[in-house]
């Protein structure tokens, strides 16, 4: 196998082969370290690339293999941590520029059950400062961008793992969602990508982020990929305020089994935005007639009066008051300052009345939801944005097409639902376009099985597009 097939396996298949002694760790993590010296510098998919870390770490997990006994499910796989995860003795910028060598000095949550499945960490990826953003063009750093063509961008906020899995940097990547942040750059880069239940994942030592609307997940080449990522990182810490019970069985083995028959409601219209364009209609039609083939019930949702602008207004003042991240507010892009300047004038009546109006959304949505196992959305509502399209606009235009372009994402973070996102197709332009299904809360189990069934490998090229 040469490199460049090496580098687009999947991150189970490169389990296998490592525990075989098909190859090492030290190969693979070498593979992944070149191609990041050729490709980042024009993707802009790390902030800091651990290269030195890497090869330690890749060197002995090689020469440990022949005395396991137990080998760890990702045994030496290189992968990649956002840069809003703190990885001990690794730079945890949040994507502000004065911040760049600001050095963590513990792991999360996420990073010590990642260290302990074995990966190798090649580095941390790009993400837009704080996070705030569906795309990631921070002052300070090179934009992430869309390895399917450069001139575009890779989606944000965690855009930056994108980048990487889809241009071969890593095989499996590490994210977090509080608004579509996994779903919308796997949507823009071709990938899958799964936001778990809220209460799934433990954000220790964070705890509550965004009024229980962020949580951690992966992004992908295959659904299998995904659901081993997710038996991971899942799991409770004593004091979680959102927990979940972890599974009998693991989610790599659920998705392996065929669904049940389902009922799965599809819309291509998002109140009040209106309809997708249609590159990304398409392959919501698309999967709903290949689901039926399935022999699933598969019907189009009237949302009706149902509006889910009413989400607007208290979840941006959740989204406000997390600018404050201990960093002075001049220090912050123009956006985020105007954002971290509004939390200051907040009474504390006014963000809990938000956070009650956001519960009360995110029960409506439920709600809604729930006379189907499955809901089949678009991820956004065209394909991914260009570079610099969204520079230099004001703070409510800026909201008014963030919204208009990821509508169906944010109404999901509110709700806690799980959610997964796959490639289905291309756009008249070439960029991949993609399908979103959103199962019953805590129900991942549905939306693997189902993406397995509906899941379409993409071959993606190798070079500085690809």
């Amino acid at each position: 196998m040469n490199s460049a097939d090496l580098a687009y396996t999947s991150a189970l298949d490169q389990a296998r082969l490592i525990r075989d002694r098909e190859v090492s760790p030290l190969d693979l993590t070498q593979v992944y370290l070149d191609r990041i010296e050729q490709l980042n510098p024009n993707l802009g998919a790390f902030f800091h690339v651990a290269a030195e870390q890497a090869i330690d770490d890749a060197v002995q997990k090689t020469e440990a293999l022949i005395k396991l006994d137990h080998i760890p499910p990702f045994y030496g796989v290189p992968t990649a941590i956002k840069d809003l995860n703190p990885v001990a003795g690794m730079p945890c910028s949040y994507g502000i520029k004065v911040a760049k060598k600001r050095m963590a000095d513990r792991d999360d949550y996420v990073t010590t059950r990642m260290k302990q499945a074995g990966f190798v960490i090649l580095g941390k990826t790009a993400t837009s400062q704080l996070g705030s953003l569906p795309y990631v063009e921070p002052s300070g750093f090179p934009p992430a961008r869309n390895p399917w063509n450069l001139d575009y961008l890779a989606g944000g906020s965690s855009g930056g793992s994108a980048a990487a899995v889809a241009a071969g940097l890593c095989s499996i990547a590490q994210g977090s969602d509080g608004a579509g942040s996994i779903r919308i750059p796997a949507a823009c880069c071709g990938l899958v990508g799964l936001k778990p239940s809220r209460g799934r994942v433990s954000n220790t030592p964070v705890d509550e982020l965004f009024s229980g609307c962020v949580v951690n997940g992966g992004l992908s080449r295959t659904v299998a990929d995904a659901a081993a990522f997710l038996d991971t990182i899942e799991g409770y810490q004593l004091g979680d305020p959102f927990w979940l019970p972890s599974p009998e069985t693991s989610f790599l083995a659920l998705s392996q089994q065929q669904p049940k028959r389902l009922r799965i409601g599809f819309a291509t219209s998002i109140p009040p935005v209106g309809e997708c364009d249609d590159d990304c209609k398409a392959p919501v039609m698309a999967a709903a007639k290949q689901l039926e083939t399935f022999g699933h019930v598969v019907e189009p949702i009237d949302f009706g009066t149902f509006d889910f602008s009413e989400l607007i207004a208290p979840f941006s003042i959740a989204w406000q008051t997390q600018t404050d991240v201990g960093v002075p507010g001049f220090f912050l892009d123009s956006i985020n300052r105007q954002l971290w300047l509004k939390a200051q004038v907040y009474r504390a009546g006014k963000y809990v009345k938000a956070r009650q109006r956001l519960y009360r959304f995110a029960r409506s949505v439920v709600e809604l939801c729930h006379p189907y196992d499955v809901i089949l959305l678009p991820t956004v509502m065209r394909p991914a944005l260009k570079v610099g399209e969204f520079k230099g606009l004001g703070l409510d235009r800026l909201l008014d097409q963030i919204v208009n372009w990821f509508a169906p994402c944010p109404a999901f973070n509110a709700s806690g639902q799980p959610a997964i996102v796959l490639p289905y197709g291309r756009s008249r332009s070439g960029l991949p376009v993609s399908i979103q299904l959103v199962g019953r809360p805590a129900d991942e189990m549905t939306i693997l099985q189902l993406a397995s069934q509906l899941e379409k490998p993409f071959k993606f090229p190798a070079s500085q597009k690809g």
